[in-house]
């Protein structure tokens, strides 16, 4: 585990230094600086191209990961990395065809309740390209165990230039317009970098010629890119979906809440980046016994960090929207409730999704990740026309909370290793304990005094209680 600790730590840091920026430009500069409108069509835009992402790349990010580690000569390697960078064509030109054949009714289709998506449908296909891409060459680095540098990249860089760009809509130097080109811009930079950084680390040689298993890896990427498509959606179609049903506004606020929540994910971000290659290279090897220590390491010292993190985030929530000085935002609160609980669970199942997708029943992942994205369409679709923006972050808690559970029952059938011990129980009670302890407990001050004594209450009494019970190593 000391690599996972190290590269977890600093990919962390990174992380909340992105979160942090992202904040900033979610809580206050696009709440202030842009049009509900156009907040919403921004997210409505990059929500979209995240759902086209996985299948644009078929999936190359996570079969370089799996198959990256069985090849023993450098010859080998050159030819399944040139490979993962060519065989996306064959999905890309077929469907550049089809968008611009079709590209009127497309772009009717999914503007019929908001007008203003229709002149940027082109974008959307364009992001996606390059957020696969970047995808691709970033799992170069991560099989070289190298991901902190690529982290900052994806973490920071698009994330300080959207401030730059927010701050020159405010200026007046760019129209909101001209501001969604520049986003699409700043993602094409993203990938050159990326790739500049991954063929330093390792450069192919230009070998055309295809491995000797890639009937496998087909097999392998056409079941991942549908699981991963599949992942995706239970992610990114809440958004895709409101503005079918709801104004295009109603995006900007549900975002907001998303946001909030998903700070609670950042261990598992940082960590997932380094512990997937390992668990590949371990279940390569066959090394089961390993394979359950990381699993169960990686599920306790997540369920730590993100046990503070869910309780810093709720019992500030309410202080945190008074802030953003937005009423109508403040719809979240309950959002943010639904989804962290959902971050939660997901934090507690540690490298589950590592073992699913890179061990032989990786088919199984696909057919829960379809199982899951169906559900999840299904219950938007009512629970939005029932609840509005809250029915959809019920949605996602429901279909997380059964799924997941699923996942842990059939790797525990399978392999016979578990995430859970008697700590696991220990840190969920202090968890449960704190939150009805503070939840409700309101102070009269300014917002800002109020999170910082909440703040260093809450942190002390866990940290200690944490050392106390001497529940984790790696902490």
């Amino acid at each position: 585990m000391g690599i996972v600790i190290k590269q977890s730590l600093n990919n962390t840091g990174i992380l909340f230094l992105g979160f942090a920026i992202g904040g900033l430009n979610v809580l206050f500069l696009y709440t202030h600086f842009l049009s509900e409108d156009y907040y919403g069509l921004i997210t409505f835009l990059l929500s979209t191209s995240n759902l086209l992402m996985p299948l644009v790349v078929l999936g190359m990010q996570h079969t370089v990961i799996k198959y990256f580690s069985s090849y023993k000569t450098k010859l080998e390697r050159d030819k399944f990395l040139m490979s993962a960078l060519l065989l996306p064509l064959i999905i890309i030109i077929p469907i550049a065809v089809i968008g611009s054949v079709a590209y009127e009714s497309i772009s009717d289709l999914i503007s019929q309740e908001n007008a203003i998506i229709k002149p940027f449908t082109k974008s959307i296909f364009t992001i996606a390209i390059f957020m696969g891409f970047f995808e691709v060459f970033y799992s170069f680095s991560k099989v070289q165990l190298k991901t902190v540098v690529g982290n900052f990249i994806k973490e920071i860089f698009a994330r300080i230039c959207t401030s730059i760009l927010l701050i020159a809509v405010f200026l007046n130097w760019i129209t909101e317009e001209e501001f969604i080109y520049a986003i699409v811009i700043v993602y094409g930079l993203r990938m050159h970098i990326m790739m500049i950084y991954a063929f330093k680390l390792y450069k192919p040689q230009m070998v055309f010629k295809m491995p000797e298993n890639i009937k496998e890896i087909l097999s392998y990427s056409f079941y991942i890119v549908l699981a991963g498509s599949a992942g995706t959606i239970l992610l990114e179609i809440d958004k895709f979906m409101i503005p079918q049903l709801q104004h295009i506004a109603e995006v900007a606020y549900y975002s907001v809440g998303i946001y909030i929540a998903s700070v609670i994910g950042i261990p598992s971000r940082a960590m997932q980046q380094i512990i997937n290659p390992l668990t590949a290279k371990e279940l390569n090897n066959n090394n089961i016994k390993e394979v359950g220590n990381l699993y169960q390491k990686s599920s306790i010292t997540l369920l730590i960090a993100g046990g503070l993190l869910f309780l810093l985030i709720n019992v500030n929530v309410k202080d945190l929207y008074v802030l953003i000085d937005k009423p109508q935002y403040s719809v979240g609160v309950l959002i943010v409730l639904m989804i962290s609980v959902s971050e939660l669970y997901k934090l507690a199942l540690g490298s589950n999704g590592a073992i699913l997708t890179n061990s032989k029943f990786y088919k199984v992942f696909f057919y829960l990740s379809i199982a899951m994205a169906v559900s999840v369409i299904v219950l938007n679709k009512w629970l939005i026309g029932w609840m509005g923006i809250n029915g959809a972050a019920l949605a996602t808690l429901i279909v997380v909370l059964v799924f997941s559970t699923i996942k842990i029952f059939y790797v525990k059938q399978k392999l016979h290793i578990q995430p859970f011990t008697e700590k696991t129980m220990k840190v969920l009670l202090l968890i449960l304990v704190m939150f009805f302890a503070f939840y409700f407990l309101d102070f009269p001050f300014h917002p800002i005094l109020n999170i910082l004594l909440k703040t260093i209450i809450i942190t002390i009494i866990y940290v200690l209680t944490v050392f106390k019970l001497n529940i984790s190593e790696e902490v």
